[in-house]
């Protein structure tokens, strides 16, 4: 939670904060689950501009982090430096748009869903934490850019082994090879079976 009161309601004041957080834990991991994240409990750097306006105080900052997964081409364990800018307004629970008291209102309950509110005087940056750091988040990670990934045949790391390859068959030409080789099976049988016919005239000539 971040603290406001320094601000008071005074539009116009402003207020800079370096801060470093611990990475949330599940189900607010700041990222995508068995992806790409930030590890629960590694250190996320915050620089944050506190602004106070008339309906409440705007929040603009920068997140900075150190993301782990794996590359989708070759499933190695990686790290990405992330970066994520965000912005929000968090209002005064008991002001409208012009900072003045208000009065609870039919349909006030409706408008409020998309609002987020200041609770005595703090804020919790979790949530749109969350979703800055995610949306700077590769969807495809990869180890490097030219990563060649692994070997659709036999798995091999083609990273690490780039002249890696199998021999194509053309399956057009797999009926007739195995016409051949049947071919050639028969041809072998009737060379084997002339031998004895052979030796049977020869003796029948010696008598």
């Amino acid at each position: 939670m971040f603290d406001t009161h320094e601000l008071g309601r005074r539009p116009g004041a402003l207020q800079r904060l370096s801060r470093s957080v611990p990475a949330p834990a599940a189900p607010a991991v700041l990222g995508v689950e068995g992806v790409i994240g930030v590890p629960e409990g590694a250190p996320v750097e915050l620089e944050l501009r506190l602004e106070s306006v008339m309906e409440g105080v705007l929040v603009t900052g920068t997140a900075r982090a150190v993301a782990e997964g794996d590359c989708v081409r070759c499933l190695e364990p990686l790290r990405h430096e992330v970066v994520a800018e965000f912005q929000e307004m968090f209002s005064y629970p008991d002001a409208d748009d012009r900072g003045r008291a208000k009065e609870p209102g039919p349909g006030d309950d409706a408008e409020d869903e998309d609002v987020i509110f200041l609770e005595d005087g703090l804020f919790d940056l979790e949530p749109v934490l969350r979703d800055a750091v995610v949306l700077a988040l590769p969807m495809q990670p990869v180890c490097r850019e030219d990563c060649a990934g692994l070997c659709s045949d036999c798995g091999a790391d083609l990273n690490a082994d780039p002249d890696h390859h199998h021999d194509a068959v053309d399956i057009r030409w797999a009926a007739l090879q195995g016409l051949a080789d049947s071919l050639g099976t028969g041809e072998k049988d009737k060379k084997s079976g002339d031998a004895p016919r052979s030796a049977r005239v020869d003796e029948k000539q010696e008598k």
